[in-house]
């Protein structure tokens, strides 16, 4: 059954940049992210005997899963048919639209699938961000993308598998690069560039559905009148549309929106960061932010704002061109023993 479109959804001019040049064995992916957009590359894991099983029948793509199987249970989400797939908050955002199932075997979960009706009717049934060498030990062997720069290699990354039915993970955006495999079914990836942060209206730091921040917009049927920056951010998107066997891949923090059009479906993503281990996650600097900042009258803020240009975002010698090297402290050049310096230091400050 061919992907069916999404009533309502609004149009989007631009369509991710795409390569068919480029085989699995020779991607590049470090100059792929440096180059600051997402990339779609057409066809390049069609040879994954999962992609091919895939490409047979729902059937065949389980029964390659259901090999690889390690026996640990799994957690599978499940939401109404009244939802579309969409799985986000109540109405009132302080709870979910869905519900989990912990301790699911994924023989059944896989069995579920293949036996709902492909309509309307059916729930939404979406296993998520699942560690494939936890889950599926061996999977890898012979479905997995080794990039040629040894950025693997370098810095191992997260790799997870998605499956489930006609689902929307809700526009959403992740700390780590992504490359994002469609092995079954369609997928389309709707994705926003960083800086459009405000016109996307982002949802509660918590409650989350899944761990990461969601904007509140409804793409399928965008509400402009509550909304209006929506409309500014829709001229910034652009659209990545997969068929089974292509990549996409793109840097971290870009938001998406990710829709599965079939009605059975299955994604592999690779994540990773290409910084040292010891650097903390921004995202505790933001919270602690919150703290210690956002309450100030204006004018502190304002300065404050200026205060973390010099140190945080302005060119990186700025801040100690000036000085002595013995005298950088904090400022120098991190390493794992001053990145532990820096962080007991933050602790005794948050500790008083």
């Amino acid at each position: 059954m061919p992907p069916v479109e999404p009533a309502g959804r609004p149009a989007v001019v631009r369509a991710t940049a795409e390569r068919s040049d480029i085989a699995i064995d020779s991607i590049a992916v470090s100059a792929l992210i440096a180059e600051g957009r997402p990339i779609v590359l057409k066809g390049a894991a069609r040879d994954w005997p999962l992609v091919k099983a895939g490409r047979e029948s729902p059937a065949a793509a389980a029964a390659l899963l259901r090999a690889a199987d390690g026996g640990q249970p799994v957690v599978v989400y499940v939401g109404a048919p009244a939802i579309g797939g969409r799985f986000h908050y109540t109405a009132d955002a302080t709870g979910m639209n869905f519900s989990s199932e912990r301790a699911a075997a994924l023989g059944a979960v896989l069995d579920r699938l293949l036996d709902l009706p492909d309509d309307a009717t059916a729930p939404a049934v979406y296993l998520g961000s699942t560690d494939i060498d936890t889950y599926l030990p061996g999977l890898r062997a012979a479905n997995d993308i080794v990039p040629s720069d040894g950025t693997f290699t370098d810095h191992p990354p997260l790799a997870s598998i998605w499956i489930g039915n006609r689902t929307i993970a809700a526009t959403h955006w992740d700390m780590s690069n992504n490359m994002a495999v469609c092995v079954a079914g369609h997928r389309r990836f709707t994705l926003f560039p960083p800086d459009q942060v405000s016109n996307l209206y982002p949802g509660p730091i918590e409650p989350t559905p899944a761990g990461q921040v969601v904007s509140m917009v409804d793409l399928r049927t965008p509400d402009l009148d509550r909304y209006p920056r929506f409309a500014a951010a829709l001229e910034a998107a652009e659209v990545a549309e997969l068929e089974p066997g292509d990549v996409l891949i793109y840097p971290a923090l870009w938001w998406h929106h990710v829709e599965a059009l079939d009605g059975f479906n299955i994604l592999v993503n690779y994540w990773w960061n290409s910084v040292p281990a010891f650097l903390d996650t921004p995202m505790t600097t933001l919270l602690h932010g919150l703290l210690s900042l956002r309450g100030r009258p204006e004018a502190e803020r304002q300065a404050w704002r200026a205060m973390f240009d010099h140190y945080l975002f302005g060119a990186s010698d700025v801040a100690t061109a000036h000085l002595p090297p013995p005298a950088h402290g904090p400022l120098a050049p991190l390493d794992a023993m001053a990145a532990r310096r820096l962080r007991a230091m933050v602790a005794n400050r948050l500790n008083r």
